[in-house]
């Protein structure tokens, strides 16, 4: 059993709420832009006054529909300015926020609703409502319903001028860093999500550990479009972190349009899960492809992965920094161009992002800072910060947090961001702690010397083969979804002789490659499943894939499927976690020929 405890630099706070970070920032800096609000002209600057002065509005619009403090709203809307005003303005009430994502079924709205006891809900616009709609009427606690698009924040602050600026403020004295700010349900890739309860003190915990540990981000001056859905405690995490460090926030909530609103707002830093970093780089290897530009962008990208890994060998050779000169001028100021040109930094988080593209981007310019954590632990327990990063690691524990590795390999956590247990469900609190509060996180992982973690797999997806190989599958996934035509894989193997992989390809890479082959941009996935052209451009990423085990571990076997795995779909989770359950349910007969 190893075990490493980062010494803390921030106390947990013995009062007050999540809204005093708001109100804090107000005193220090009231004239200064804490958001800029996407518009029919464009960008408009919220200062901090302005926009504390619009969440007490609200919040007083809150109380006087008859919200209760204590009482819980729920947030289903995508990533838009409106979602972080009411989470304000609903703790400003003294009640807690239910976030729900905007992609959720009319059945897991159902129960989320209901499972919380929400008494009242936001919601986006039509689409949203309709989906309530299949459900209301199962629902008597949830007596008031505002949708954004049909002016819910005017019609909230005009009925809140009947409450008291007094009124207001006792509401909001009632929180404590004891008191329930919100409870976010996990995705849920078996079974019902589960609602985690995080404390006001949990997150104030968390986010002044991440704005005094990352002061280069999070600080006066510093940016970030959040593109991400806000009810993920990922996106959650950084929202309030960007309020509290007087970082400039922006919100996109059209990932098609995401490209344009970078290079209109020009972020310094930004946060994705690895899928997104992952397109970028793919997206920029097709099109120089079809550029006939493939061999340099090659060149390039194996160039900046090599100058990257110089760094911790004592520094790249003449020729080295040459050749990155050269592709600084054709390639990279480009990439970074396309993410507005400002970019120096991001943070990864959600999954795995792998060592490849952790150097590809560092090789670039951009320095992404992986961690780790789960939504019971307030988001990030472990982060690579500036100065002190191991590529391919999730990073050390953070300031006053603790990672221990059981003795089956278990990584377990332990501090202030551990969330207080799950809503309704006291029987799954009790499974997931061990005895002095250690909270058992289902992954498998390592810690060095230096205390840098590494997540090799989860405990649960853990593939024995017959001849009693233990695997971890998401290294050879990591691998594969790197190509560019790979959308998502499976790999397989449980209790078979060998490891096999389900390959399913990604929909906007097809028609580059069809027309690099002379084939009609329009062709269907499902005619060129055994296309032998394809299954060798698969086979390539396999053979890649591979690199990284033993030959025990290695895939064997693969199959392209017809079709993608989509949340609508049901195989991924609203946050892109694969339900393996569901998966291995639709494509059973195509496992089994597998090994037939």
């Amino acid at each position: 059993m190893k075990e490493f405890t980062e010494a803390g630099i921030v106390v947990p706070p013995m009062t007050g709420s999540l809204v005093d970070h708001l109100t804090e920032s107000v005193l220090a800096a009231p004239q200064s832009v804490t958001i800029r609000r996407k518009g029919d002209d464009g960008w408009q600057d919220v200062t901090y006054g302005a926009f504390h002065d619009q969440v007490r509005a609200v919040g007083k619009g809150i109380a006087a529909a008859g919200v209760q403090p204590g009482d819980r709203v729920a947030i289903m809307s995508s990533t838009r300015y409106e979602w972080t005003l009411v989470n304000y303005a609903i703790w400003y009430a003294g009640a807690v926020s239910v976030p729900i994502y905007e992609t959720s079924s009319a059945e897991q709205v159902e129960w989320i609703l209901s499972d919380s006891g929400a008494v009242a809900a936001f919601l986006e616009g039509p689409k949203h409502h309709a989906v309530y709609e299949e459900v209301g009427g199962s629902l008597p606690d949830v007596r008031d319903v505002w949708v954004f698009d049909k002016d819910a924040i005017d019609i909230l602050i005009d009925g809140g001028r009947v409450i008291s600026d007094a009124d207001l403020d006792a509401r909001r004295a009632t929180l404590t860093p004891q008191s329930v700010a919100t409870i976010v349900y996990t995705s849920g890739t078996t079974g019902r999500p589960k609602g985690c309860i995080l404390l006001h003190g949990s997150l104030m915990f968390e986010i002044d550990d991440s704005v005094q540990g990352l002061p280069e981000l999070f600080s006066p001056g510093s940016s970030t479009l959040l593109f991400l859905p806000l009810a993920h405690v990922f996106g959650l995490l950084i929202q309030l972190g960007c309020i509290r460090g007087g970082v400039t926030l922006g919100h996109s909530s059209d990932v098609k349009n995401l490209l344009a609103d970078l290079a209109d707002f020009q972020p310094t830093f930004l946060l994705a899960v690895p899928r997104v970093f992952e397109k970028v780089y793919n997206s920029a290897q097709q099109k120089s492809r079809a550029a006939g530009k493939g061999r340099i962008f090659e060149l390039a990208a194996s160039t900046a992965i090599d100058y990257s890994r110089s760094i911790e060998q004592g520094g790249p050779s003449l020729l080295l920094q040459l050749k990155h000169g050269l592709f600084e001028r054709l390639v990279y100021g480009k990439l970074r161009a396309a993410m507005g040109g400002r970019v120096s930094y991001a943070v990864s988080g959600g999954a795995a992002l792998g060592a490849r593209l952790g150097h590809f981007y560092r090789g670039i310019g951009i320095q992404i800072l992986e961690g780790y954590g789960l939504t019971e632990t307030s988001g990030a327990t472990t982060l690579n910060r500036i100065g002190s990063v191991k590529i391919g690691s999730v990073g050390r524990p953070l300031p006053g947090a603790s990672v221990r590795i059981a003795d089956d390999g278990e990584v377990l956590l332990k501090g202030p961001q551990v969330f207080a247990g799950y809503w309704n469900n006291e029987l799954a609190t009790q499974e997931v702690f061990e005895d002095g509060g250690w909270f058992r996180s289902g992954d498998i992982g390592e810690i060095d010397s230096e205390g840098f973690l590494t997540i090799t797999g989860r405990k649960k997806e853990l593939i024995v083969t017959a001849a009693g190989k233990n695997v971890a599958p998401a290294v050879l996934e990591d691998r594969l979804r790197a190509n560019f035509l790979v959308s998502q894989c499976m790999v397989v193997g449980d209790a078979k002789p060998f490891i096999a992989a389900l390959v399913t390809i990604d929909a906007e890479a097809f028609p580059a490659w069809l027309e690099g082959r002379g084939l009609p941009a329009d062709t269907d996935i499902a005619g060129l499943v055994a296309d032998p052209d394809l299954l060798a451009e698969i086979q390539g990423a396999v053979d890649e894939a591979n690199k990284a085990v033993s030959h025990a571990e290695a895939i064997k076997k693969f199959v392209i499927l017809p079709v993608d795995w989509t949340e609508d779909g049901g195989q991924l989770t609203p946050s892109m976690k694969l339900k393996r359950s569901v998966v291995m349910a639709q494509w059973k007969d195509e496992v089994e020929a597998l090994y037939a």
